[in-house]
């Protein structure tokens, strides 16, 4: 077939993951980023292919336990005072996606997509020889106490319901048959076998990104200010001129909807602030991913060391870092893991793109056809990459996508 150029913004695991997909479908395909592979949020995420993780975060009734996360400068879930005023019409749609008609469409949607994306990260890890990247050990969500677990059995029904396997555990033994070393505090827990990692996120992404540069692929160091429709093509405006390229997917995560915005089209993506503090190998004998879903953080294997970090700080891309938020995962995994190793830690930073339902942006522009978003996932980047390099495949292809991508779409809101 006659190659068509496509550029792709962003060389983060979705960019790539997108590059590479249209690559294997015969397109030539350039990405461009401001920064280089992985540099950003994709180089210090929990490295879980989360597909277990259908619940969106805006859930029925969310919005009665917001207030008092959102009093806790270091609680879960907070919102900066300087950015309060400014992110208040992202929280109004973040409380309509809360409500039932809403919530379930986005559970079915997310679904139907981690689904899909679990056989699409398969053929990923078979195109590029990835299985040495895999950890394939499952995941505990644990509880405290009795009453905390039986209060999670709503949503692993759901989860049920949606096929997805889990097993409960109902006795610190039972949990450490899979785990030991955890403080007694923590009595029940689910374990999803399906669960998989990566050994390390941005090693995932680099190796990818090697494999596209062998195959024929380019990745160049350039930012782009803006977009602009010209002719039939598009130009990506640069501080060293316009790029014209036939078409453009924009997977440039935080930054995307600053470029999308240019062309006209108005999207409520907002920016988590992540933290997490690596630890080095030797700092626990960590057997699976553990889910402290109370405290809202994980504990994760990263190349034979433990990465602790998650909550959900609500800050946009321009307020300065608060490790403070690292210290206190980091200080609490070290009272639930009483033999974790704390010193000689890295902390980290990082922006995840989030949408008020919890769903991606996967569709055409509504202001140019040549223009495909593909963005905004949230905490589900990496799970959902190989599965978003398909359906934009499709859709560049003209093809009837796997999935549906209507509740995807840039003009949903």
């Amino acid at each position: 077939m006659e190659q068509k150029h496509i550029t792709i913004i962003g060389a983060g695991i979705v960019g790539i993951s997108i590059a590479l997909e249209l690559q294997n479908q015969g397109y030539k395909a350039r990405v461009i980023d401001r920064s280089g592979v992985a540099n950003e949020a994709s180089a210090g995420s929990a490295g879980a292919f989360a597909f277990a993780d259908i619940v969106p975060l805006a859930t029925p009734g969310i919005m009665m336990k917001a207030p008092k996360w959102l009093l806790d400068p270091l609680g879960p879930l907070s919102v900066p005072p300087a950015y309060a005023l400014k992110i208040t019409p992202w929280m109004l749609r973040f409380w309509r996606a809360s409500w039932r008609d809403r919530y379930h469409a986005a559970l079915t949607a997310q679904s139907s997509l981690n689904g899909f994306s679990l056989t699409a990260l398969e053929r990923q890890i078979n195109n590029v020889d990835g299985e040495p990247l895999m950890q394939r050990d499952g995941q505990l969500q644990l509880y405290e106490g009795e009453q905390e677990f039986r209060a999670s059995l709503k949503l692993w029904d759901v989860r049920r319901e949606f096929g997805i396997a889990f097993e409960h555990l109902k006795s610190p033994t039972e949990i450490a048959e899979i785990q030991p070393g955890l403080d007694s505090r923590f009595t029940h827990a689910a374990f999803t076998p399906d669960w998989m990692n990566t050994i390390d996120p941005r090693s995932w992404a680099e190796h990818l990104a090697k494999v596209f540069v062998t195959r024929g692929g380019e990745i160049d160091h350039v930012e782009v200010l803006a977009l602009e429709q010209s002719g039939d093509g598009i130009n990506l405006m640069t501080p060293n001129g316009p790029l014209h390229t036939p078409k453009v997917i924009v997977a440039a995560g935080a930054w995307s909807h600053h470029l999308a915005r240019t062309l006209g089209d108005h999207i409520p993506l907002e920016t988590e602030r992540g933290y997490n503090t690596t630890l080095p190998a030797g700092a626990f004998d960590l057997r699976t991913q553990l889910t402290f879903g109370g405290h809202g953080f994980v504990a994760s294997r990263i190349n034979g060391g433990v990465r602790i970090g998650g909550a959900v700080e609500l800050g946009g891309l321009n307020l300065p870092p608060n490790f403070k938020r690292a210290e206190i995962l980091l200080e609490k995994a070290a009272q639930f893991l009483p033999d974790l190793k704390i010193d000689h830690g890295k902390q980290w930073m990082g922006f995840r793109p989030s949408m008020p339902d919890s769903l991606p942006v996967i569709g055409t522009s509504k202001r140019a056809s040549n223009v495909i978003y593909a963005f905004g996932h949230g905490h589900l980047g990496l799970t959902q990459s190989a599965g978003t390099a398909e359906l934009v495949a499709e859709l560049i292809s003209g093809k009837t996508t796997a999935v549906s991508v209507a509740p995807f779409a840039p003009t949903r809101f």
